[in-house]
């Protein structure tokens, strides 16, 4: 019975944890590359430096997690990734928070790109 319930918190651990975030649009790395070259939209990289120099898409400029998100233009849409779509989802979350209500998460990360 233990072991049940011990599956059953982990299972609803995982499922919280990938639900997206409210207000935060999420899209596939198919539907980035529809929009890559848009103007109107800020895109951002929030891996590590030394992940982005290894492999980057080049209309996105690398701001690592952690980094200060409340000088970014408000008045853009903010796209987001990172290698796997978690610290992206965290940066979408923080950039919320700070007011910004126009933010895309790009589920997979590079690891989908």
């Amino acid at each position: 019975m233990e072991t049940i319930l011990v599956i059953a918190v982990i299972v609803a651990f995982l499922a919280w944890r990938m639900k997206p975030t409210k207000g935060v649009n999420t899209i596939s790395t198919t539907e980035l590359k529809r929009m890559i070259n848009d103007k109107d939209k800020l895109f951002i990289d929030v891996r590590t430096p030394a992940e982005y120099k290894a492999r980057n898409v080049k209309q996105f400029k690398n701001i690592p997690l952690g980094s200060d998100f409340s000088k970014l233009p408000k008045d853009k849409e903010i796209v987001v990734i990172c290698q796997s779509g978690m610290r992206s989802k965290q940066a979408c979350n923080q950039l919320k928070k700070l007011g910004y209500s126009r933010v895309t998460n790009i589920r997979g990360g590079m690891s989908a790109y």
